[in-house]
């Protein structure tokens, strides 16, 4: 149980960065830089590490500004079920689980990165940008989140649940918000009489 409660943990912190949560497992748990991570494992780690190093330095600042914030996120919303998928199988790779495990566990990271991805394009969107507090949450959640992850996995595991709760609330928000700009005639067919146009 808490071999899945630490990869749903890195599975988050994978849905606030991409490379910050990869560059701190091989710094941080591993022994062998990335000899558990798929994919990481058969670069050499020197490569590995530069081009982590430099990802991880374009995220926290270029997520600062707001045409920085629209890059990543095209990049982090296509990249992150990749990614998800990969820290699971670490996970599952360093306990040594069995193999189906270890592909469930894939498939779960993968999802739960890409949904928390989702949501923050869908409120970058509604609000025109995140607001830079916003931004230094996410970076603080994914560090936390990672350090929490192999050290203390049932907090992180509240942690995500917490997470979830807020993507479930902000898609019936979304909703919501979505049908009030429509007239009542029209209200199962927002799109028709849209006042703020997509």
């Amino acid at each position: 149980m808490l071999e899945v409660l630490a990869a749903l943990s890195l599975s988050a912190a994978v849905g606030m960065r991409i490379a910050l949560p990869l560059l701190l497992i091989g710094l941080l748990y591993s022994d062998d830089l990335w000899a558990n991570v798929p994919l990481l494992s058969q670069i050499p780690p020197p490569i590995v590490l530069g081009v982590l190093v430099s990802w991880s330095l374009i995220e926290l600042l270029c997520s600062k500004e707001p045409l920085g914030q629209r890059l990543l996120q095209i990049v982090q919303l296509t990249v992150s079920p990749l990614v998800g998928a990969i820290v699971g199988m670490t996970v599952a790779r360093t306990t040594q689980l069995d193999a189906s495990l270890s592909w469930i566990l894939a498939i779960v990271g993968g999802l739960l990165a890409f949904v928390l991805h989702l949501v923050q394009v869908g409120w970058a969107y509604r609000l025109r940008g995140l607001p830079i507090w916003v931004i230094f949450i996410q970076d603080f959640l994914c560090v936390a989140l990672v350090l929490l992850a192999l050290d203390a996995p049932q907090q992180g595991g509240l942690i995500v649940l917490l997470l979830l709760w807020i993507a479930i609330r902000s898609s019936t928000e979304w909703r919501f918000w979505y049908e009030r700009q429509s007239s009542q005639p029209e209200r199962h067919h927002p799109r028709r009489t849209k006042q703020d146009p997509d």
